[in-house]
């Protein structure tokens, strides 16, 4: 089944990719569905506690993600043991990562504003892993053709000037652009020439003296926020589930 995988649908080498991203995206809908339950009091499903602590399932995760990498590390490309190794790889990331947020602010924030981060960055994840299963490489050598894959001197040329574009739109604050941009050159560069972000370290450093390019930025910014907020938010929370209410957690403080 895997070889005619490889033969027909994917590239071939590609399969343990493609059985760690469905892998990682099943798990991360599972264990929202899982948590959504327990959170609504529905279903048999319950908290793990052990001595009392309560056991997060990054906790699982980060065993299966070792073990799988490991694993992965230690067997070919191909054939069944890369394949399942590629499956415990993903739904450990997909466990580790449904709780990124937690890890980020050391505070179980899962269903807060700020546990939003952990959506948002298992959706990143899966559409980079997505973009590389359909062939795109890291910093446009994909974009190369033979005579300039034989030569050195263009690929470093193509992978230093595509990792610049990268670091520039990160520099203006555009994180989302500049981390798609390593996958696809074109976004990175459209960042890069669009006006930085307020409050970014390219604005503090060049718009400092610059007040009608700090106007500028605060404007686009505002109207990119309001346009996109609301449906992003909207996203997060039918992904995700929607964040308790800040007033009712600082009672439940008190």
């Amino acid at each position: 089944m895997g070889h005619w995988l490889e033969r027909n649908i994917i590239e071939p080498g590609k399969l343990p990719l493609l059985c760690a991203l469905t892998a990682f995206v099943l798990t991360f809908l599972i264990t929202r569905v899982v948590t959504r339950m327990i959170r609504a009091g529905k279903g048999p499903f319950g908290n793990v506690s052990a001595g009392g602590v309560h056991v997060h399932h990054v906790v699982p995760g980060i065993v299966l993600t070792v073990l799988g990498g490991f694993g992965a590390v230690a067997s070919t490309r191909h054939g069944f043991g890369a394949a399942a190794f590629a499956v415990v790889f993903g739904i450990g990331a997909g466990l580790v990562l449904d709780e990124f947020a937690l890890i980020l602010h050391l505070d179980d924030v899962y269903w807060t504003e700020a546990g939003r981060k952990s959506v948002e960055v298992v959706v990143l994840t899966a559409a980079l892993v997505g973009l590389v299963l359909c062939g795109f490489v890291p910093f446009g050598v994909n974009d190369l053709d033979e005579d300039e894959l034989q030569s050195r001197g263009s690929v470093i040329v193509s992978v230093t000037v595509n990792f610049l574009f990268s670091l520039l739109a990160l520099a203006k604050g555009k994180a989302r652009t500049a981390i798609f941009g390593v996958i696809v050159p074109l976004i990175a560069l459209v960042g890069t020439i669009r006006l930085a972000r307020p409050g970014s370290p390219w604005a503090k450093r060049f718009y400092r003296r610059r007040p009608r390019a700090r106007a500028r930025s605060s404007l686009r910014a505002y109207r990119h926020d309001r346009r996109w907020a609301g449906p992003r938010r909207r996203i997060q929370d039918l992904i995700g589930g929607k964040p308790d209410p800040e007033p009712a957690r600082a009672l439940e403080r008190r």
